[in-house]
């Protein structure tokens, strides 16, 4: 009875093992879910359900000459800017122009009273009463010398004291000038006047200050702003676009409307190594509307024209500070592409500089386009 529970016992474990030895696993059930992919929308790309209702322009073809526009600032004329200097040292008493004034050559700008002024006229005048004595004794001795009562000998003494004399009247009379004196109005006030005229550009004297004379800065500087220089920055890439002797357009940030034509009379040999551009002077003349130190645009054009696609102004959409138009894709849909803009063209065209080509179609309208859109 033992025997036949042990064989028993032994046999459910032979068939419990071969059922589980028989069992197959699922490779399907135990691999991880297949991964899903979504295609983000081309958001250039435009459906719509009447393609009819946007007509369409062609890109037509635009020969034109090659523009660099770069940013400048009006500058005188180094060559017509004249200091007004003065010699004498002193203080000012009396200021009669200002900063910004337009002067004539010979005006009185201001007066300085100095003691150099009233050294140089005792100077003068004791040279003044020499001279007289050493003419008169002069004249004296010639008499003594007909007569027989001096050598030539004495007589040369004294014409050469006499001329030494003359010499000494020349020389402080001369200084007399050079400091701003007048001989016929002797006074220790200095008038300093205007050499030429012009417009004051810089002033450092005030009412009451000193002047120190060459040692000090210049009291007002006077810049003749009839031709004036625009000084541009332009990159190192661009300057094989720029050349001495070629003109360039200037629109002043102030007068837009308004185009003036200067010539470049020179390109710096010295390139900027921080900002990596070279100073470019062009010379225009003023009509009165240009002041130191006004922004302006100036605009360079190229010798070799170059073809490029010209569209409708309305078919340009200005988005996000770039340019983009609507070309036809096919099955009633439409790619907006970005272009870069060029000049602004007669009967309201547009230059594309790149982009498009010429010949192809665009949407005529981009604004209603992209109303159409944003619905």
């Amino acid at each position: 009875m033992k025997y036949a529970r042990h064989k028993f016992f032994f046999s459910m474990l032979a068939l419990g093992l071969l059922g589980c030895g028989s069992k197959k696993a699922d490779p399907k059930a135990e691999a991880p879910p297949p991964t899903k992919i979504e295609r983000e929308q081309d958001v250039n790309l435009i459906q719509v359900d009447h393609p009819e209702h946007f007509p369409l322009a062609t890109a037509v073809e635009h020969a034109s000459a090659p523009q660099l526009v770069v940013t400048g600032v009006v500058s005188p004329d180094v060559s017509r800017t004249v200091p007004v200097i003065s010699i004498a040292t002193g203080r000012v008493v009396e200021i009669k122009a200002r900063l910004g004034d337009t002067v004539k050559k010979g005006q009185l700008l201001l007066r300085v009273q100095s003691a150099d002024m009233s050294a140089a006229f005792s100077d003068y005048r004791k040279a003044r009463a020499d001279e007289q004595l050493a003419h008169t004794q002069l004249e004296r001795a010639k008499l003594l010398y007909d007569k027989g009562a001096i050598s030539l000998n004495d007589l040369q003494v004294t014409e050469d004291m006499e001329a030494k004399a003359r010499v000494d009247v020349e020389n402080t009379s001369e200084k007399l000038r050079v400091l701003g004196g007048s001989l016929d109005h002797p006074a220790a006030v200095v008038d300093i006047r205007a050499p030429v005229s012009g417009v004051i550009t810089d002033q450092q004297v005030t009412n009451a200050s000193g002047v120190a004379g060459l040692n000090s800065p210049n009291p007002f500087t006077i810049s003749d702003l009839s031709n004036v220089w625009i000084l541009c920055d332009v990159y190192e890439n661009d300057l094989s676009r720029v050349h001495v002797g070629e003109s360039a357009d200037i629109r002043l940030n102030a007068y837009p409307d308004k185009v003036f034509t200067g010539r470049i009379n020179n390109v710096s040999p010295v390139l900027d190594p921080a900002l990596r551009t070279s100073k470019v002077r062009i010379e225009v003349r003023n009509p009165g509307l240009m002041r130191v130190g006004m922004f302006v645009s100036a605009t360079f054009h190229g010798q070799k024209k170059e073809s490029h696609a010209a569209v409708p102004a309305s078919a340009i959409l200005h988005l996000h500070d770039r340019d983009w138009v609507y070309v036809p894709a096919g099955d009633k849909q439409f790619r907006r592409v970005e272009v870069t803009s060029g000049v602004n063209l007669p009967d309201k065209m547009q230059e594309i500089l790149s982009g498009i080509q010429p010949g192809q179609q665009v949407v005529a309208n981009a604004l209603v386009m992209q109303s159409t859109v944003e619905q």
